[in-house]
């Protein structure tokens, strides 16, 4: 098969647009023709810093496409059916799996950093990570939503708990994440804040349903979101960019307010006034991905329509270095795919 996959870890020009060989698949596998792959910034952290990563590695979480072979052990699933895969990976066997925790299993992984993924013709992924492809998405817009919605939904829904009538502020609304979490926050309810990096990104927050959006390439957005709420804060902060926000996040936040993370994209430590925290109330917590659970809600509410993935462009195959360094730049709204 043709795959991108690199040798040593580097920048963007270490992916090679090369002959690997096909997937083996086990018993339990299904072995899945790619037809739409999605880039996340998970895909350079492997390819640049990720320790412990398998060389030669192929990146990859969100696949679209055909079931090309089945295990042997494989029911429910035809040859050439079209397809969509959970990028989490965990055992279903440890006590957080049987808990329905699976995100917490012992031995969790992300397809595309702890195994090769898509960037390549075939992918081969546990039966049990596969899912029909509703028939309202092609194959762009099925590889666009995995990761993103299933992590957002985990922390609005899962984590956060968030209720109608709260407010929610979701910073980078133009990112995977930002764009579905605008969604989500939508759906549970609550009027949504979003911060965005420019006025054309500010105007697509909007149309996702954001009833303010923020430019905080031109704004102070704490100052900007403390406007809008009449210096009361928000409800809740949907944190996902790091040292480059956390500060003001905290600033938005009212009392009792709570922060959920899921990314650290500017990089990974921060710092904090631990009295403001205590004197406030405030909830901090993590999240990552989402559950098995979460994947079969979010995969439902994209199949009615209610979620809807954000496409931003589509490269092919053997142009992943253009989709990395595009993505580097930060100059998109929604998700890059690539098309073997």
């Amino acid at each position: 098969m043709k795959a991108v996959r690199f040798h040593e870890q580097g920048g963007p020009d270490v992916l090679r647009y090369e002959d690997a060989p096909d997937p083996q698949v086990g018993p339990d596998d299904v072995l899945v023709r790619v037809r739409a792959c999605a880039l996340n910034h998970l895909d350079l952290w492997v390819r640049s810093t990720l320790p412990r990563v398998s060389l030669p590695h192929i990146c990859g979480s969100d696949v679209s496409g055909d079931a090309e072979a089945c295990g042997a052990n494989v029911t429910g699933l035809q040859r050439g059916q079209k397809v969509v895969v959970n990028p989490s990976l965990s055992c279903g066997k440890c006590v957080y799996c049987l808990a329905g925790d699976d995100n917490l299993c012992d031995s969790y992984g992300i397809l595309g950093a702890a195994t090769d993924g898509g960037y390549a013709e075939l992918v081969k992924v546990p039966a049990r990570n596969v899912f029909p492809l509703p028939g309202n998405l092609s194959y762009e817009e099925a590889a666009a939503f995995p990761l993103v919605f299933l992590t957002a939904w985990h922390m609005i829904v899962h984590r956060a708990k968030l209720t109608p009538g709260e407010t929610a502020l979701v910073h980078a609304a133009g990112s995977g994440v930002g764009s579905a979490a605008v969604q989500i926050a939508k759906l549970c309810g609550a009027r949504v804040i979003a911060t965005a990096g420019g006025a054309e990104k500010v105007r697509r927050a909007k149309e996702l349903g954001a009833d303010e959006a923020v430019n905080y390439s031109e704004e102070d957005f704490p100052a900007r979101v403390l406007a809008l709420t009449n210096n009361r804060g928000v409800d809740l902060v949907v944190e996902h960019v790091g040292p480059a926000t956390w500060r003001g996040s905290l600033g938005c936040l009212a009392k009792g307010g709570r922060l959920v993370t899921c990314g650290a994209t500017t990089g990974p430590k921060v710092e904090m006034d631990l009295r403001f925290a205590f004197s406030r109330q405030l909830t901090i917590m993590g999240s990552m991905m989402g559950t098995r659970e979460d994947f079969r809600r979010v995969l439902e509410l994209v199949s009615r329509g209610l979620l809807k993935p954000v496409v931003a462009d589509v490269f092919p195959l053997e142009q992943a270095r253009q989709a990395q360094r595009r993505m580097e730049d930060r100059q998109l709204f929604g998700k890059l795919v690539l098309r073997p």
